[in-house]
């Protein structure tokens, strides 16, 4: 038998459906659901989530062989774009105060200010300018790992690839 931790209203919510004293919260369940105890249950798939796909794809080792801060940035998103290209373009509305941060074009970044110093992010039909510090990328990183839907711890763990 195995154990799970529920929030308090889904616990209130099963003792409310108790029909005799005694009754455990799996028969309560099976009930509810219609399961009997026969009834095989079907293999867990394993979830992929989002958090899985860049994880697979980055690791330190290749992220420290870029020789900039630039080069780990550009890497990262690249890792980024592969797991999610689907879902990438929202990442074009990620902006600072006066500048766009991500374009399709270079010429679209170089429009948005002085020296953004565009680059293309590898293997991907996306620009970022590039003219920040470290600190910026970084946070820029985790507002493109939030943007993708990555809990901020996630976002915190891709950020600190950097």
């Amino acid at each position: 038998m195995k154990r799970i931790d529920i929030d308090d209203d889904l616990y209130a919510y099963i003792a409310s459906h108790t029909r005799e004293i005694g009754e455990s919260a799996s028969d309560i369940l099976r009930r509810l659901l219609d399961v009997d105890k026969t009834t095989e249950p079907a293999p867990a798939k394993p979830e992929k989530t989002k958090a899985d796909s860049v994880f697979n794809r980055l690791n330190e080792q290749d992220v420290r062989i870029q020789k900039s801060v630039v080069a780990r940035f550009l890497y990262i998103l690249s890792m980024l774009y592969k797991s999610h290209s689907d879902r990438f373009a929202d990442v074009l509305d990620i902006r600072g105060r006066d500048r766009q941060y991500f374009a399709r074009t270079e010429d679209a970044l170089l429009s948005t200010g002085n020296s953004t110093n565009p680059k293309q992010i590898p293997d991907a039909p996306y620009w970022v300018i590039t003219n920040t510090n470290t600190t910026k990328k970084k946070s820029m990183l985790t507002q493109v790992a939030k943007t993708l839907g990555y809990s901020s711890a996630d976002a915190e763990k891709i950020r600190d690839f950097l």
